[in-house]
């Protein structure tokens, strides 16, 4: 009961939690994705825009920080890079495209932003191609 309540971290602990939430929010942020890459010329038709790059090149973008950084999270391979792409369109997304909608509308954009921010700041954990790589 003691261990239920204790506020203490053990590294094994940490790193099972960092991989759980690589395969979770990298798992689910794909499934965005990949509908998307799939149907890439019917989607671009009715895209945002929000910078004024074109449809195409917005949808572009997006595609790939939800498909390819979203394998790269789960992998842990290049982790904290790839989880800027992905922060930074969540980003767009909450404060821009959605800007002016509800919370609950945006609220499923602020849960990854805030998972892949988490990511950023630690890291992959131990169970990741990243630590294979480097040690």
């Amino acid at each position: 009961m003691r261990k239920l309540f204790s506020a203490g971290l053990t590294n094994g602990t940490v790193h099972f939690s960092l991989l759980l939430t690589r395969l979770v929010f990298g798992g689910l942020i794909l499934t965005h994705g990949w509908p998307k890459l799939m149907n890439f010329a019917a989607v671009s038709q009715k895209f945002p825009d929000p910078f004024h790059i074109g449809r195409t090149a917005s949808l572009g973008l997006i595609v790939f920080s939800e498909v390819f950084c979203g394998v790269f999270v789960i992998l842990g391979l290049l982790t904290r890079l790839a989880a800027i792409p992905l922060i930074v369109g969540l980003s767009v997304a909450i404060f821009m495209i959605h800007a002016n909608d509800a919370i609950d509308v945006k609220e499923k954009a602020i849960m990854f932003l805030a998972a892949f921010v988490v990511i950023l700041f630690c890291g992959p954990g131990k169970v990741s191609v990243d630590n294979l790589i480097g040690g």
